[in-house]
C-alpha cells in the first residue's frame, strides 16, 4: 500500500509538471497563464483581453471624489476587458505611507497604478526590482503591448528615462505631449488690470526692467484704492517661483544641472550668488512680499482675490485671482529674463515623463493580462476612453458617429472637470498614459490664450535641467546620505540670504560649508549617472 501511495503521488507530481510545462506554451495569438486560480488564454489583439473573468488587486492613490468600483470608466473597461479589480486607494496624502508599508509586509497588491515618481521612487524601482517585488516588463511589453512598442520607437529617451542600470523597465511612465507639458511648474503671471492701469505695453525681458516694474506696482497704487497695500512679487517659501528667477541668472535647477554635458551643483555657483543678491534686493526694498516664508498658499490666494499681487504664481492665474477663464485672459504670463551672468533667455523645461506610474507586483498571477489592460492607454483611443470617460457623461454620440462633447455639469457639481474626477481615475493623479490633445473637442478661448502664451515664452527656451537617471543600489545610499543635510542646510540658507538674517558677505563661509558635506562626491555620482544615460 505504502509502494502504491507513493506511485500515485509521483504521478500526481509529473503530471502537475506536464500541465504547467503545457501552460507556458501558446499559439500566436494566444498566451496561457497557470496561477493559484485558474488558467486563463490571454488574447494578443482586441477585446475582451481575457475570455474568462478574472480578478486583480490593486493599489493606487485616491482623489476621495468617488470610490473607484464605482466610476463608470473603468466599470465599462472591466465589461470590455473580462478583467475585475479589488480597489485600495488611500488617500493622495496618506500613499507613500501606505505603499511603504505594503512592501515592508510583502502583501503588495498585484499591481501599483499611478504612485508617481514621488511615492515610487527610482530607487525604489530599482531595489525592489532587485529583490524581485517588481517584476521586469520589457519582455511583457514586446509581446503583449504594442502601443507601448511604438512609443518607445517613437520616443527613444521615453524608453531610456525608464529603463534601469541592469536593463530592465520595472515601472511604466505618464508620458505628456498637452501644451502644459512643456511647464516646468505654474509660471509667474501679471496682473493685467495692474499692467493697464500703469500703462505698461511691454513685458519686462531683463533682471533690470523686471525690478523697475516692481518698483511701479508698489509706488503708483495700481489697484486705486488710494492704499499702500500693493505687493508686488509674492511666493509660498519660493517654490514655485525659483525655478523663473534661477534661470534669469543662468541656472535650470536649485540641485544639479547639466551644461554642455557638464554637471554643476547650482548653489555654490556665482549665478546662484548673483540671484540671491537680486532677490535680497528685492526683499529689503519690500518689493518681495516680508510674508513669502511664512505664509501659506490660502494667504497668497487671499491677497490676490484681494487684487493686491502684481506678479505672482500659480498652474493658471485665475486659481490666485478668483476671476473667470475669460477674465484671467488678461493676464500674460511672465516672459523669461536675461541678467548680466544670463544674457540668453533660458527656462527649465519639464522632461514631461512621470515614471513609476504602472508596476506589476510578484504576487500578481496574471502578468500578461495586466500588461494588456494597461497598453490600451497608450494608444489615442485608449487615452481619449480613460480621460473622457464612455459616452452619456461627457460627451454623446452624434448623428453621424461623431462625439458631441456636453458643456454643462450636472447638478451638483460645479464644473465639468470636478464631475470628470468621479468618472475616472485620470484626474489629480499621474495615470499612466500617453497624454495628448482630445480629437473633435474644440479648444476654449483660454485653452488658445494659454498655447500661444506657451509657444510664445517657454517653448523656444526651455531645456531639461537634468535628464531622468537612474543610480545604482550604492550611488543611491550615498546620494540619500549626503542630500538630507545638504537640502536642509541649501533651503535655509537661502531664506536667510533673502531676508538679510544672513549677510552675503559670508558666502565662502556658506560655499566652504556645503564642500564639507561631501558635494564633489555628490556632482561626481550624477556626472557618472549623466555620462550612463548618455551612451545608453
Amino acid at each position: 500500500m505504502r509502494r502504491s501511495l507513493k506511485l500515485a503521488m509521483v504521478g500526481v507530481l509529473t503530471a502537475t509538471l506536464l500541465l504547467s510545462a503545457c501552460a507556458s506554451s501558446g499559439d500566436g495569438d494566444k498566451k496561457t497563464t497557470t496561477s493559484k486560480a485558474k488558467e486563463v488564454e490571454v488574447n494578443k489583439e482586441g477585446f475582451p483581453i481575457v475570455e474568462e473573468n478574472i480578478t486583480l488587486s490593486m493599489m493606487a492613490p485616491g482623489t476621495g471624489l468617488a470610490e473607484w468600483k464605482d466610476m463608470p470608466t473603468l466599470q465599462e473597461y472591466s465589461e470590455m476587458t473580462n478583467i475585475d479589480f479589488k480597489y485600495n486607494t488611500p488617500p493622495l496624502s496618506d500613499f507613500q505611507t501606505k505603499l511603504n508599508l505594503a512592501f515592508a509586509s510583502g502583501d503588495i497588491a498585484d499591481i501599483i497604478y499611478a504612485a508617481g515618481t514621488n511615492n515610487l521612487t527610482a530607487g525604489m524601482e530599482v531595489d525592489y526590482g532587485e529583490q524581485g517585488m517588481l517584476i521586469p516588463l520589457e519582455d511583457l511589453i514586446d509581446e503583449y503591448a504594442p502601443n507601448i512598442q511604438k512609443l518607445f520607437e517613437e520616443r527613444p529617451d521615453v524608453k531610456k528615462s525608464v529603463t534601469t542600470i541592469d536593463g530592465h523597465i520595472y515601472s511604466l511612465p505618464t508620458v505628456n505631449e498637452l501644451t502644459t507639458a512643456a511647464w516646468y511648474i505654474g509660471p509667474i503671471w501679471y496682473n493685467g488690470k495692474w499692467l493697464e492701469a500703469l500703462d505698461v505695453k511691454e513685458l519686462p525681458k531683463t533682471t533690470d526692467e523686471f525690478y523697475e516694474l516692481l518698483k511701479r506696482f508698489k509706488n503708483e497704487d495700481p489697484n486705486g484704492n488710494g492704499k499702500e497695500d500693493e505687493i508686488p512679487l509674492t511666493d509660498v517659501k519660493m517654490n514655485s517661483m525659483r525655478p523663473w528667477l534661477l534661470a534669469a541668472f543662468g541656472m535650470k535647477e536649485w540641485d544639479v544641472d547639466e551644461i554642455d554635458g557638464k554637471v554643476r551643483y547650482t548653489p555654490i555657483t556665482d549665478n546662484y550668488k548673483e540671484y540671491l543678491t537680486f532677490m535680497n534686493k528685492l526683499y529689503s526694498e519690500k518689493l518681495l512680499d516680508p510674508e513669502t516664508f511664512s505664509q501659506a498658499d490660502e494667504q497668497k490666494k487671499a491677497k490676490g482675490q484681494d487684487n493686491r499681487l502684481g506678479a505672482f504664481t500659480d498652474f493658471y492665474s485665475f486659481f490666485t485671482t478668483g476671476e473667470t477663464e475669460e477674465e484671467s485672459m488678461n493676464n500674460p504670463m511672465f516672459y523669461p529674463l536675461t541678467s548680466s551672468v544670463s544674457p540668453e533667455p533660458i527656462l527649465p523645461r519639464n522632461p514631461a515623463i512621470q515614471r513609476g506610474t504602472f508596476s506589476i507586483t510578484k504576487n500578481n498571477p496574471y502578468p500578461e493580462a495586466s500588461i494588456r489592460w494597461i497598453d490600451y492607454f497608450y494608444s489615442k483611443e485608449g487615452y481619449e476612453f480613460l480621460n473622457q470617460g464612455p459616452a452619456g457623461h461627457l460627451w454623446e454620440e452624434g448623428e453621424n458617429g461623431e462625439k458631441v462633447f456636453l458643456e454643462d455639469p450636472p447638478e451638483g457639481f460645479d464644473s465639468m472637470e470636478d464631475y470628470r474626477g468621479t468618472l475616472t481615475p485620470a484626474y489629480g493623479i499621474s495615470a499612466p498614459a500617453l497624454e495628448r490633445p482630445i480629437e473633435g473637442k474644440e479648444a476654449s478661448e483660454f485653452d488658445k490664450f494659454i498655447e500661444k502664451e506657451t509657444k510664445e515664452k517657454i517653448e523656444p527656451f526651455g531645456e531639461v535641467p537634468f535628464p531622468l537617471v537612474y543610480l545604482t543600489k550604492e550611488e543611491q545610499k550615498k546620494i540619500n546620505n549626503i542630500q538630507v543635510d545638504l537640502k536642509s542646510y541649501v533651503e535655509q540658507m537661502e531664506a536667510k540670504f533673502i531676508t538679510g538674517v544672513e549677510p552675503l558677505d559670508n558666502w565662502d563661509k556658506y560655499v566652504k560649508t556645503i564642500e564639507n558635506m561631501n558635494i564633489e562626491e555628490y556632482v561626481s555620482i550624477y556626472q557618472d549617472a549623466y555620462d550612463r544615460w548618455k551612451e545608453n
